[in-house]
């Protein structure tokens, strides 16, 4: 793939900040208000119309995240960091790293409770302590959520309503409808970053710049994502110099909603329907999971995601169902699933809901260490966007948005050190013709070959698509989102063609087996090309301190 070309670009406007974050969910908007509130200069910006009061705030995974967040309350006695830690080390396939997962579920009720003094209010039992439920590989019921099913959006609207509050006196700058088009870089380290905003050309210098861009869902046809969900971050990353780890390892949820024909964002049914008695079945009322695992309809999301689909090779049947007839109270419990159930034209009568696997959370993403530095000085990464080590092969049900909380103060601590860095304002630039495959075709290429099971032919296909992607100026923020999209499809392609093997959320058909050692794969941008770069998983504990 040939790399970009650039062009200066005259007449942007610009400012000054201590710290950029581009992206608003939760480890967005928690780095910037720890930032804000230790008297750092901040600049948000975001795709979605995040800062106005009068729409609901849909356009970050955050809102849409239903079950919870998975963390240890020090007062329960039956739980502790080391279980949570076992488990999540066991979802991960072998690839979570304990030295850097392990505090950051220590830092969970930490984060947690910082959130709760920021306005978030959690559901509470009848003896007022917090409501917990349990989802698929976890050990006990630690998942603490909110409005029963509308985790998401509680978190959302309470950091939302809180940085408003903070940017009436405290500076504070928000830029909604605003994509990022270029990290900018002087002498090897990160200077600020170039947005387009409207139409605009915006220029913001700063030492550090936080991207907390989310995943990258809309690399397939259909996915629980919302509509910005399209790996901006990771090609701002990988342009940038920083490297990618992980990649192939994209996790599909079980239990999407399944509605023919349609494409973009889906209903998600929460894992926490079946933490609470749901089960699933097939058209014939047959288990989907029993066998299969101990854990059931409870197995880490992998297994029972490829349960369902080789129920659904097996029967020839276009989705399973999502059995609820034995969950108490489903519609008071669930109602943000029974809204979206029922916004589709379903009804929930017969207690069956028709479901599939769906593109739902990348557990790579760009490689950081515990504090969110990544190999490039001055860049910082946190969320669904970042790979610490936490989500391994397989991420842990409710696990990210506690990631997002944890690193968010994390990154926002790092930025504060780096407040008074020299930086060497370099002149910004403005994108030419990037290479970008149309974007429904990329889809369903993606959907066919690099779902959940994969083989060499189908990803040679997709590795051919993407590298003779044409040329596409970016003119407008779909332009930019199509160049982001191919650039990331050619990396997990890569990664997925060069782990010959079968490992949590990656299936090979070719290779079902499983190697006796695993190791992450690295990947980077050099001269325009992706390259697997050997050894890179080491950087984390070793040097990225020392380099930022």
């Amino acid at each position: 793939m040939s790399d970009r070309l650039r062009r200066p670009n005259e007449g942007a406007d610009e400012s000054r900040a201590d710290l950029v974050v581009i992206g608003a969910g939760v480890a967005g908007l928690t780095a910037a208000l720890s930032a804000a509130e230790a008297g750092l200069r901040v600049v948000v910006a975001s795709k979605g119309p995040a800062w106005r009061e009068d729409l609901v705030e849909q356009s970050t995974a955050t809102f849409y995240a239903q079950g919870g967040i998975a963390v240890v309350d020090p007062t329960v006695a039956e739980d502790a960091v080391d279980l949570h830690l076992s488990d999540t080390v066991t979802a991960g396939a072998g690839l979570t790293d304990p030295l850097t997962t392990r505090p950051i579920l220590a830092d969970g009720w930490s984060a947690v409770a910082e959130l709760m003094a920021r306005g978030a209010e959690f559901d509470r039992a009848a003896d007022g302590s917090m409501a917990r439920t349990r989802e698929g590989g976890h050990s006990v019921r630690r998942i603490v959520h909110a409005g029963g099913d509308a985790t998401g959006a509680q978190v959302q609207r309470a950091l939302a309503g809180r940085l408003r509050a903070l940017a009436a006196r405290l500076p504070i700058t928000c830029h909604d409808e605003t994509v990022a088009t270029e990290v900018l870089m002087s002498d090897g380290q990160t200077v600020g970053v170039a947005l387009r905003s409207r139409g605009r050309d915006l220029v913001v210098y700063s030492p550090s710049v936080l991207l907390a861009t989310g995943g990258s869902g809309h690399l397939y046809a259909a996915t629980t994502n919302p509509v910005g969900a399209t790996a901006d971050g990771i090609a701002l990353a990988l342009r940038a110099g920083a490297v990618v780890a992980d990649m192939e390892f994209i996790q599909f949820h079980p239990t999407m909603l399944y509605l023919p024909g349609a494409r973009g964002r889906r209903t998600l049914i929460s894992e926490a329907v079946r933490g609470e008695g749901g089960r699933l079945v097939d058209a014939a009322g047959r288990s989907v999971t029993a066998g299969v695992h101990p854990l059931g309809d409870l197995a880490p999301r992998d297994v029972v995601a490829n349960a369902v689909e080789a129920r659904l090779a097996e029967t020839g049947d276009q989705c399973v169902y999502l059995d609820v007839r034995s969950v108490p109270d489903f519609v008071e419990r669930f109602p943000t699933v029974t809204a979206g159930v029922l916004a589709a034209g379903l009804d929930l009568e017969d207690g069956l809901i028709p479901v599939v696997p769906g593109a739902h959370y990348l557990c790579g993403g760009v490689l950081t260490d515990v504090d969110g530095r990544t190999v490039v000085p001055g860049l910082l990464a946190a969320g669904e966007v970042a790979r610490t080590g936490l989500h391994g092969g397989n991420r842990l049900a409710s696990n990210s948005l506690l990631e997002g909380l944890v690193m968010g103060r994390r990154a926002a601590a790092v930025a504060v050190a780096r407040a008074d860095c020299p930086i060497a304002e370099t002149a910004p630039s403005t994108l030419l013709p990037a290479p970008a495959v149309h974007r429904e075709t990329l889809q369903d290429s993606m959907s066919r070959s690099v779902a959940l099971r994969r083989d060499a032919t189908g990803l040679a296909m997709v590795a051919d698509l993407v590298r003779t992607a044409p040329l596409r100026t970016p003119d407008t923020v779909r332009d930019v989102e199509d160049a982001a999209l191919t650039l990331t499809a050619g990396v997990v392609v890569a990664a997925a063609d060069a782990r010959t093997e079968s490992r949590g959320c990656h299936t090979r058909t070719d290779f079902p087996g499983t190697d006796a050692v695993a190791h992450s794969r690295c990947f980077g941008l050099v001269d325009g090309e992706i390259v697997e770069c050997v050894g890179a998983e080491s950087l984390p504990l070793r040097e990225l301190a020392r380099q930022s």
